[in-house]
């Protein structure tokens, strides 16, 4: 095995065991699952379902990965095996958050070229693809989806900004999806990070600060306390 080979099955293995079990949380009503828009700052305890938790006054099962794909391939018995979707744990979940799809669209195809991936994920009347498929799943035990959306960069030369014009297309796919099915909540953050300002990204200009992590966490928080926990 190449030593490429084993740094990267150790940190797969480390991200996988920073993973929450509901067993760890017995009375949690709220499950976390998605990509490093969620999972960034987690060391720090100012991750977005850190800042959610902390905001609703009640515990959240953090399943979040960093670099978790939304496309993923399922077994003979119809499970998911890898990414978001797998993530997901079956329980007495009152809500469910929800995010990915930036790194299939990111690696997956660059940014460029993008309607099969886009039309894999999600079609364009929001109707059919993996994440309509993956929530109604979630929805058929009457837990509520929100579906957090990702920053922007305006104004800022950042590696995720010529990614915008595929990203504006994919979640207004996804709101299309939310307009048309009941549960399920689309939170849109194009506008949290200010035009020229880099205070909202992490040092790699693709990850939100702590700041920003703040922000989309008590969006979300808000509508979980107006809908009710």
């Amino acid at each position: 095995m190449s030593r490429k080979l084993i740094l990267l099955v150790g940190l797969l293995s480390y991200l996988l065991g920073c993973q929450e079990m509901p067993a760890n949380q017995p009375t949690a009503k709220v499950i976390a699952v998605g990509d490093s828009l969620m999972a960034w700052n987690s060391t720090s305890g100012s991750s977005i379902p850190d800042v959610i938790e902390e905001n609703i006054g009640a515990p959240v099962v953090d399943r979040t990965v960093s670099a978790a794909w939304l496309q993923t391939q399922f077994n003979a018995e119809g499970k998911p095996k890898t990414g978001v979707q797998a993530q997901f744990v079956e329980g007495n979940w009152n809500w469910a958050v929800v995010n990915g799809g930036g790194n299939d669209l990111m690696l997956g195809c660059g940014c460029m070229r993008c309607d099969a991936v886009l039309d894999n994920m999600i079609s364009a009347d929001g109707q059919s693809g993996q994440i309509p498929q993956f929530l109604r799943q979630i929805r058929s035990r009457g837990t509520r989806v929100i579906y957090v959306g990702y920053l922007r960069s305006p104004n800022l030369i950042t590696p995720i900004e010529h990614c915008k014009s595929e990203g504006d297309e994919f979640e207004a796919r996804i709101a299309k999806l939310a307009q048309q099915e009941d549960g399920i909540t689309f939170a849109s953050m194009q506008d949290v990070a200010h035009p020229g300002d880099p205070s909202y990204f992490s040092f790699d200009l693709i990850h939100p600060s702590r700041k920003s992590s703040r922000i989309i966490g008590e969006r979300v928080a808000e509508i979980i306390k107006n809908e009710g926990l």
